[in-house]
């Protein structure tokens, strides 16, 4: 099975990839089942429903939430008899709004959720606003220690994304990411499968031309060993040239290669399984 779970659209701050057209390129690349999982990032964003009732703060916003689910329908409906579309949102979860996202949860038909973390204390990564004044050292452990906090405190996803992405801005050498910080990620896997959950490939590692894949070979080696096998796959486009493309099966075959045997969609939230 050919598919996408982790695309970004008009409705999120960072893309202005049109929904449809993106559901056109997908069915032109043979993808079969996508699912789009635009940004909702509480604490450096607003809801548009802040800037219709005039208490916005922030430059960006999140999902416009009942136009973003009225598409989705629309065209889940155009398009039925040749591609798949499934509900979902990627959640930029910090600490201290995870309520937030709870309701959010229990508003709208999902079926998939991506659990993220882009910021802490609502300082970003890709900008290096986090990063900068700490150690290789110091940024990587306080990253994965929210993760863990999150993975222990919220249970309302489905996969971990993009769970080493610090390494997308990462200009440093000479640090080992997973050596230094192994007993925390191991924390992490051990929540994440006794809870039922699990965690993304991402392809972006090929867009950002990084030299391992996202997450590591030895995270996806550890998350096997410990029993993981909820995966997904997911290109984290924002654009065609970025949605999951003729590199997939050199993927699939290195996940094979580390052991996998299956990988996941989702239906309400419930994974479906699929041999490699």
């Amino acid at each position: 099975m050919f598919c996408d779970y982790h695309t970004h659209t008009i409705f999120s701050s960072d893309s202005m990839y049109p929904m449809e057209d993106c559901i056109k390129d997908a069915i032109s690349t043979g993808i079969e089942e996508i699912c789009f999982t635009d940004h909702v990032d509480y604490g450096i964003k607003d809801d548009w429903e802040d800037l219709r009732n005039n208490k916005a703060t922030k430059k960006y916003f999140n999902v416009d939430y009942d136009k973003y689910f009225s598409d989705l329908e629309i065209l889940r409906e155009k398009y039925k008899n040749q591609i798949t579309i499934k509900n979902g949102l990627e959640f930029g979860i910090q600490r201290y709004n995870i309520e937030k996202y709870n309701k959010l949860f229990e508003k709208y038909p999902l079926d998939f959720i991506i659990l993220s973390v882009h910021q802490i204390d609502d300082k970003e990564f890709w900008n290096h606003s986090y990063q900068d004044g700490r150690t290789e050292k110091e940024y990587y452990e306080d990253y994965f220690n929210e993760i863990y906090y999150l993975v222990q405190n919220y249970s309302n996803y489905c996969v971990l994304g993009h769970l080493d992405m610090m390494k997308r801005y990462d200009e440093k050498d000479g640090y080992n990411p997973f050596v230094e910080n192994k007993d925390i990620i191991t924390k992490i896997l051990k929540r994440v499968i006794a809870d039922g959950k699990g965690i993304e490939l991402n392809t972006s590692s090929i867009k950002y031309k990084l030299d391992d894949l996202m997450p590591s070979k030895d995270i996806l080696k550890l998350y096997l060993e410990l029993g993981g096998e909820v995966l997904t796959i997911g290109s984290d486009s924002h654009c065609k040239k970025d949605l999951t493309n003729s590199h997939i099966e050199e993927l699939k075959q290195e996940l094979r290669d580390i052991g996998f045997k299956k990988f996941c969609t989702f239906e309400k939230m419930k994974p479906i399984f699929h041999e490699l």
